[in-house]
């Protein structure tokens, strides 16, 4: 991969962080990319996006809806082909893995 391609490969993959920062878990007013809930994000070199996340908790009452929002708003990012979300609960999420940004808004500091 060339120095442009590298370049424009950051580009996309800003804004996949950007729309990720659009996403909100209904119960908590901050997205979910500030929660934590965002592990890993890998853009292939065929424009497809491999995201990995967890939930708030196993019953988070969006866990039917969530992935497919994260999923969606993913793939529409310009350089994006293709996207797929995979949960996982190891490791298991907590409040600590939230921004400072995060824990700031919600009174946690």
């Amino acid at each position: 991969m060339g120095e442009s391609d590298s370049m424009e490969h950051d580009g996309v993959e800003d804004a996949i962080t950007d729309a990720l920062k659009t996403v909100y878990d209904p119960e908590i007013p901050v997205n979910i990319f500030e929660l934590g809930l965002i592990y890993n994000v890998v853009l292939s070199e065929e424009r497809h996006a491999e995201i990995t996340m967890t939930l708030t908790s196993p019953a988070c009452p969006v866990a039917g809806t969530l992935p497919e929002e994260v999923r969606a708003k993913v793939a529409d990012v310009p350089g994006v082909d293709t996207a797929n979300v995979e949960i996982v609960w190891d490791p298991v999420w907590n409040p600590s893995m939230m921004s400072e940004a995060a824990r700031l808004e919600l009174g946690m500091m």
